[in-house]
C-alpha cells in the first residue's frame, strides 16, 4: 500500500466522493485542534481518568464527577454505613463538576462505595463514571465500586514486543477458557492456556470482555464500567501479570474495545447518570440501539470524546496493551447502524446516512493510539466494507492499521450449507477469499466467536454434527468424520494462505472444539456446560482432536517461517472441472484438491523452474490423514514447450504446500 497518496488516487472509483472524504478529513483536523488546544498534542490533552473518579492524594482522598444536572451528590459506602450524610457531600466546582475531599483514614483498600446522585424529581445510586474497580455481590448480584489502592504497584518485568507487522491473532474469552464448568480467571489462563498459544505460534492475543459488564452472557459487549477490569476474572494486577507474561513470550496483547455502545442499566452504567438520558448519549430514539437494547454515544459532544479517548489512554498506559480491536464499527458509522441494508455500491458509503461525528471519533482514537505507541496496532470490525477505514488519516482515511475481512466466514458458511462437495467452485473460492481492497490491510478468519454462539454452528459441527459425540476416537470408522477432519484443515489453510495481511482464530476452533458457546442463563438452567474449553480432548492421544491442533500449529509456524504475507497470492491453476486450485506466495506453492472422490496422478502445474519439497501435507497421519503422499520426495520441474511443469500426486480432499528452491 502506498501511504503517500490520497486514497481516491489509489482507487479511482472513490473520485466522485473525493469531496466527502476531504470533508471528513477536515472535520477530523478541526476536532483535533479543538481538543488539543494549548496542550500541544492530543496525547497531552486527554487525561480525564487522572482527574475524575476516586484518587489517593498526599493529603487524603479526592472524589470528582461530572454530573451537570445533579442537585446534590454524596459518597455512600462501608465507610459511613451506606447512609447519605452531609460529611460526605460533594461540592459543585463549576461546569457541571463535583468534588469531595476526605481525610486519609476515611477510606481503605478493598472498601465498597457508590455515589448517591440527586436531581430534580428523583435520585439514585450510581457507580462513578470513571470507576476502576467494581465487584459483584455473590448473593444480591448488585455491583459496587471498590477502593483499589494496593500497597504495592505491579512491577512490570518484560518490555512490550515490537510492532506486529502481520497479526496471527488468537481470540480468547478468559471466563470460558477453563475446562471445569464455571468462570475461569486471568491467573489460570496465564498458567494453563498462554503456553498453548505460544506453542501454536500465534503472535497476537486478543482479549475479549475485559471491561466490566453486568451480564456475563453478553460476551462482554454490554459494558457498564469502561475503566474497570471485569472482576469476574481477577484483579487489575492479575491482568497485568497476564499481559506481562505474554510479552515475555513475544506475544502482543490487543484489547477488544467496546466504544460502539453502552449497557442500558442505570445503577451500574452511565444511562440516566445524573437524571438525564442524554448526558453521554444521543437524545430520544437515536440514543438507543434497536437491536442490541443498549445506549448509543453522542460522538459530537466534547465530553464524550474526552471520556472515550481518556479510556483508550488509560488502557494503554496502565495495562500496556499493544493495541485494540474496535468492536461494532459498522454500528457507529451509520445512522441505521448498517441494519437491513446491503452494501452493494460505493454510494452506500457516502449517501449522507453516515454519522461523521463517529467517523471523526474513530480517526481521533487512531491518532491518539499511534501517538502514544507507534508500535500499537488497531483493527476495525466493520461488516459494511467502508472504504478508507484502514488507510492513513493524513491521506483521506480513518487511520486503522487493519480491518477484519468479515465476508470470508460468511462465504464458508454459505459454501458448506448450500453446496454439495462436488459443487465447490475453486475459481469462486479463490476470488472470494482474495477479493480485498489492495490499498487497505486486512485480517481473515474462517470463524471467530460469532460463528460459535448458540443458535449457530462452528465449522467442525457443520461438517460432522452429531457424530462428534460418537466417532472422534481414532478407532472409530466414519466417512463423515473423515470428510469433516479433511475439510476442516483445508478450510483453515485456504483462509490463512489467501489472507491479505493477517489471520484470526477463536480459542479452541483450531482443534475443532465440540459444540457451541452458550453462557449460563435461565434458558439452560444457568449451566456452564457450554461456556468452557475442553483442552483435555487434545491431550488425549486416542482422539482425533490432537491432529487438528498439530495441523494448525504447523500451518501457523509455516506462515511465519516463510514470511507468507510478504507476497500476494498468484494463481497457478483454477481447474473447475477437477476442483484443483493452486497458487504461489513467495517461495511457497499451495495445491488444493477439493474433489471428494478423485485423486490425480502426475498432475501438471506450470511453475518456476527448480526443485520443490513438501513442507505441509494435510493428509499426514500426524494430522489425522491417510499418508497417501511421500513427503520426503523431492520434486523437480520438467521443461516442456518453453515452460516448466511440476508433476505431483494429488489425493482427493487434500492440501499440500511445497517450498521452491
Amino acid at each position: 500500500m502506498k501511504e503517500n497518496h490520497y486514497i481516491w488516487e489509489q482507487d479511482p472509483f472513490l473520485k466522485p466522493y473525493r469531496h466527502v472524504l476531504l470533508r471528513r478529513q477536515q472535520l477530523l483536523e478541526t476536532r483535533l485542534q479543538e481538543i488539543t488546544g494549548a496542550h500541544g498534542s492530543l496525547l497531552k490533552a486527554v487525561n480525564n481518568h487522572l482527574y475524575y473518579g476516586l484518587h489517593k492524594t498526599g493529603g487524603g482522598w479526592v472524589c470528582r464527577e461530572w454530573a451537570p444536572y445533579a442537585t446534590d451528590l454524596y459518597l455512600i459506602g462501608e465507610c459511613n454505613g451506606w447512609e447519605v450524610h452531609p460529611d460526605y457531600a460533594f461540592e459543585p466546582v463549576g461546569q457541571g463538576n463535583w468534588e469531595l475531599h476526605l481525610p486519609e483514614d476515611t477510606l481503605s483498600h478493598g472498601q465498597l462505595y457508590k455515589w448517591f446522585v440527586e436531581w430534580p424529581g428523583g435520585s439514585g445510586e450510581r457507580l462513578p463514571a470513571y470507576v476502576r474497580r467494581c465487584v459483584q455481590d455473590p448473593v444480591t448480584k448488585i455491583f459496587s465500586a471498590q477502593v483499589w489502592n494496593p500497597q504495592h504497584t505491579y512491577d512490570w518485568k518484560h518490555p512490550q514486543p515490537g510492532r506486529v507487522k502481520n497479526p496471527l491473532v488468537y481470540e480468547v474469552h478468559i471466563g470460558m477458557s477453563g475446562e471445569e464448568p464455571g468462570v475461569s480467571d486471568f491467573n489460570s489462563f496465564t498458567k494453563e492456556v498462554l503456553p498453548r498459544i505460544e506453542r501454536l505460534g500465534y503472535n497476537t492475543l486478543q482479549l475479549m470482555a475485559v471491561q466490566e459488564h453486568p451480564y456475563y452472557g453478553s460476551f462482554g459487549y454490554q459494558v457498564s464500567n469502561f475503566f474497570a477490569v471485569s472482576s469476574r476474572f481477577g484483579t487489575p494486577d492479575d491482568l497485568k501479570h497476564l499481559i506481562d507474561q505474554a510479552h515475555a513470550r513475544g506475544i502482543a496483547v490487543v484489547m477488544d474495545l467496546v466504544h460502539s455502545h453502552a449497557v442500558k442499566n442505570e445503577s451500574e452504567g452511565l444511562s440516566r447518570f445524573d437524571g438525564t438520558y442524554d448526558l453521554y448519549f444521543h437524545k430520544g430514539s437515536r440514543g438507543e440501539h434497536p437491536l442490541w437494547s443498549s445506549r448509543l454515544f453522542d460522538y459530537g459532544k466534547h465530553a464524550v470524546l474526552h471520556f472515550l479517548l481518556s479510556n483508550i489512554k488509560y488502557w494503554l498506559e496502565e495495562f500496556r496493551f499493544d493495541g485494540f480491536r474496535f468492536d461494532g464499527v459498522t454500528s457507529m458509522m451509520y445512522y441505521d447502524h448498517g441494519l437491513g441494508r446491503d452494501f452493494t455500491g460505493y454510494g452506500n458509503y457516502f449517501d449522507g446516512m453516515q454519522d461523521e461525528d463517529a467517523i471523526v471519533y474513530l480517526g481521533l482514537a487512531n491518532h491518539l493510539i499511534h501517538q502514544f505507541n507507534s508500535n500499537a496496532i488497531t483493527i476495525a470490525e466493520d461488516v459494511s466494507g467502508m472504504p478508507s477505514l484502514a488507510y492513513p488519516a493524513s491521506f483521506g482515511g480513518v487511520g486503522f492499521d487493519f480491518r477484519m475481512s468479515m465476508g470470508v466466514a460468511d462465504h464458508w458458511i454459505k459454501w458448506i450449507k448450500e453446496l454439495k462437495d462436488e459443487e465447490w467452485h475453486v475459481g469462486d473460492i479463490f476470488y472470494q477469499l482474495t477479493n480485498k481492497r489492495s490499498d487497505e490491510r486486512t485480517i481473515s478468519y474462517a470463524e471467530c466467536h460469532d460463528q460459535a454462539m448458540v443458535g449457530d454452528k462452528t465449522i467442525i459441527f457443520r461438517l460432522i454434527d452429531k457424530e462428534m459425540y460418537t466417532s472422534m476416537s481414532k478407532d472409530s470408522q466414519s466417512l463423515l468424520v473423515d470428510r469433516g477432519i479433511a475439510l476442516h484443515k483445508m478450510i483453515r489453510l485456504l483462509t490463512l494462505s489467501t489472507a491479505g495481511d493477517g489471520y484470526l482464530n477463536f480459542m479452541g476452533n483450531e482443534f475443532g472444539h465440540p459444540e457451541w458457546i452458550d453462557f449460563p442463563r435461565e434458558g439452560n438452567d444457568w449451566s456452564y456446560q457450554y461456556a468452557r474449553r475442553q483442552w483435555s480432548l487434545i491431550d488425549n492421544d486416542l482422539l482425533r482432536y490432537k491432529g487438528l491442533e498439530l495441523f494448525d500449529r504447523d500451518m501457523v509456524h509455516m506462515a511465519t517461517k516463510y514470511r507468507l504475507f510478504d507476497y500476494p497470492p498468484q494463481a497457478v491453476v483454477q481447474d473447475i472441472g477437477s476442483q484443483v486450485l493452486a497458487f504461489v506466495r513467495g517461495t511457497l506453492l499451495f495445491v488444493f484438491n477439493l474433489s471428494p472422490n478423485r485423486s490425480y496422478t502426475d498432475y501438471g502445474l506450470e511453475v518456476a523452474p527448480g526443485k520443490y519439497t513438501c513442507v505441509l501435507d494435510s493428509d499426514n497421519s500426524l494430522y489425522g490423514g491417510f499418508d497417501r503422499n511421500s513427503r520426503d520426495t523431492v520434486h523437480f520441474t520438467v521443461p516442456e514447450k518453453g515452460t516448466h511443469r511440476l508433476f505431483i500426486y494429488l489425493p482427493a480432499r487434500t492440501a499440500t504446500v511445497y517450498v521452491a528452491e
